[in-house]
């Protein structure tokens, strides 16, 4: 019997996806970038500027799906590169830990997560950047705030989808009370 098995390594077509999408949880990383200084304490936040389908704009993490037969670390530093640029230079460890696990529902108020198009997990970790960043592809603005700037809650509640709630968890496990 053989062990070999045949995988077809591209993204679905869209209209796959969309069916995908509607039957199976997707798996997904976020990261909260981070500029520290030389004692390691945070001194900003990277936050990205989108518009959203309906057009509306919002703040938002880095984030997107794991690929297939990729690693974790693999899709963190191809989405922090992808959104904040080739020379943000992430400081992705070996083995990354995510500090927390969010479940993103297509149905609001399952969990504080909302994403309208599936059923994801998102598996959210904090990650230090050492290089320029410029906001790529689809991000219309990348801005670094203070935690305390991070922190206030007119921005952590303009951000879609539970991301504010994600930031104010990545905040509080960074020492810095919310």
């Amino acid at each position: 019997m053989s062990t070999e098995t045949h995988r077809q390594e591209a993204w679905l077509p869209r209209e796959e996806l969309e069916s995908v999408r509607g039957r199976v949880p997707m798996l997904y990383v976020v990261a909260v970038p981070v500029r520290v200084d030389q004692s390691g304490e945070i001194t900003s936040v990277g936050l990205l500027l989108r518009a959203t389908d309906t057009g509306r704009m919002e703040r938002e993490l880095v984030g997107g799906r794991v690929q297939y037969h990729e690693r974790i670390r693999d899709a963190l530093v191809r989405h922090l590169e992808k959104d904040l640029g080739p020379m943000a230079l992430p400081q992705v460890p070996p083995s990354p830990q995510p500090f927390t696990v969010a479940e993103f529902f297509p149905t609001p108020g399952v969990t504080p997560f909302h994403d309208p198009r599936q059923h994801a997990v998102a598996m959210v970790y904090v990650v230090p950047v050492g290089g320029d960043c410029a906001p790529q592809q689809d991000a219309l603005d990348l801005s670094w705030l203070t935690p305390s700037e991070a922190s206030e809650p007119g921005l952590l509640a303009d951000m879609g989808g539970g991301h504010g709630v994600l930031l104010r968890q990545a905040l509080s496990h960074l020492g810095h009370p919310v």
